[in-house]
């Protein structure tokens, strides 16, 4: 996760911009939260936004080694009416509202995976590749009133490599109903023990080749999570939008030798151009 003077430059160009960014608020989203991007302004039809983020996170999980990348931002979008089907990156997916305060969404999603190269200490040296492989998402929010101030979050991500399952709640700020903003949540998160064995866990031929104990976790509890996530439109095209990200493990993950932090962070800040 990057560090908080990420934030605090959202929160710089937050004020130089916010002027004009009074035309955006006529702009209806399908959902006002900045962690569902919406390039549509309201309309049917297509809908394109590309840009670029730079991130400074953990480099794998567990991990007590930082660094900064930059990667793209963005998605192709079409909408119709209360549904959007869209294709960001790794992802495929649609998200649609069953009410005005049910959202839905599914996808499918690539994980590409951990690697031993992935540590420039040579903490996973003699672990291996981790396993790619496509993933299954899907979640779904609930809304306290129709205004999305309130909002509780269920996800399940599964795979070939195991399933996850999350549970939190939000609040948004700010009274924008284009998708612009800030918003928290917090959430706890859980994972079944191929999950947590991918990221965590040493078998006999890992232990051997790295000196690393042999290590097979269970499942069940896997962590407590923060999100922070910022967005803002200051003319009709141009978008920046930040979050931080803080996930805090378990004391079975603790133990883990991979695990050199009790923690994963990150923080990311971006632009995004709106054709």
């Amino acid at each position: 996760m990057k560090k908080f003077t990420g934030i605090l430059l959202v929160v710089c160009l937050h004020a130089l911009f916010s002027q004009t960014a009074l035309a955006q608020d006529r702009n209806t989203a399908l959902v006002p939260l900045p962690s569902v991007d919406d390039f549509t302004r309201g309309d049917d039809g297509w809908a394109l936004g590309l840009g670029l983020s730079i991130e400074y996170e953990s480099a794998y999980e567990g991990s007590d080694e930082f660094g900064a990348e930059v990667d793209p931002a963005g998605a192709l979008q079409w909408r119709k009416g209360n549904n959007i089907f869209f294709w960001a990156g790794e992802a495929l997916g649609w998200r649609g509202l069953g009410s005005d305060t049910w959202l839905f969404e599914a996808a499918v999603g690539f994980e590409e995976g951990r690697e031993e190269s992935d540590s420039d200490d040579g903490r996973l040296d003699g672990l291996g590749d981790g396993d790619e492989g496509a993933e299954l998402v899907l979640q779904a929010r609930r809304a306290f009133d129709a205004d999305w101030r309130y909002w509780l979050d269920g996800r399940i991500i599964t795979g070939e490599n195991g399933s996850l399952g999350l549970l939190g709640i939000g609040r948004r700020f700010g009274h924008q109903i284009d998708g612009t903003g800030h918003e928290i949540a917090i959430a706890v998160v859980f994972h079944d023990s191929d999950y947590a064995n991918k990221d965590f866990g040493i078998d006999a031929e890992q232990s051997a080749a790295s000196g690393l104990s042999e290590t097979d976790l269970s499942g069940g509890f896997r962590s407590v999570g923060f999100n922070y996530n910022y967005r803002h439109s200051f003319n009709e095209n141009w978008q920046i939008f930040g979050e931080a990200v803080y996930e805090r493990y378990s004391s079975d993950i603790e133990d883990s030798p991979i695990a050199r932090n009790n923690y994963e962070a990150e923080v990311g800040v971006g632009f995004i151009y709106v054709f």
